[in-house]
């Protein structure tokens, strides 16, 4: 059995209407107390992609939604994913509906290199919606490549 981190108590403070809608918040999510959903919310903030800086590892998705029917995307969305097959651990390919499809590209990398691909993924034409979301980070152990 792992040992257990020691936890600090500091105190917060909560305007009455908050406190509230949190209380409510942390029951919907099935929390047994408010200081696991403070924890929680904690570390991801400490995974923004915003915040985190380029030469971290880490692992966490792309998720896009875009028009099939655009003439040459998906072939592009492909090659794009063939220059970075490094980084990509799985993907998974949705139909919504007779024009949209949903992709979810599960990535592994320097941050550097997800943003680049994310970006290059974003602004293509037919793309509708395209978020890179970390949700692991590790300072060592994961092999670096870089893409030009």
């Amino acid at each position: 059995m792992a040992d257990k981190e020691e936890l600090i108590r500091f105190g917060v403070a909560f305007p009455a209407p908050l406190i509230e809608q949190f209380n409510h918040y942390i029951e919907e999510q099935g929390y047994t107390n408010r200081s696991e959903a403070i924890r929680d919310m904690a570390r991801k903030a400490m995974l923004d992609p915003a915040k985190l800086p380029s030469d971290a590892h880490v692992a966490g998705t792309i998720v896009m939604v875009y028009d099939h029917h655009i003439r040459d995307l998906p072939l592009l969305l492909t090659e794009l994913q063939h220059q970075f097959h490094h980084d990509i651990i799985s993907t998974m390919h949705v139909h919504l509906n007779h024009n949209q499809c949903l992709e979810v590209i599960v990535v592994r990398g320097r941050l550097s290199g997800l943003r680049t691909l994310h970006h290059q993924i974003q602004v293509q034409k037919g793309v509708h919606y395209a978020e890179l979301s970390v949700t692991y980070a590790e300072e060592q152990g994961l092999e670096i490549h870089d893409h030009k």
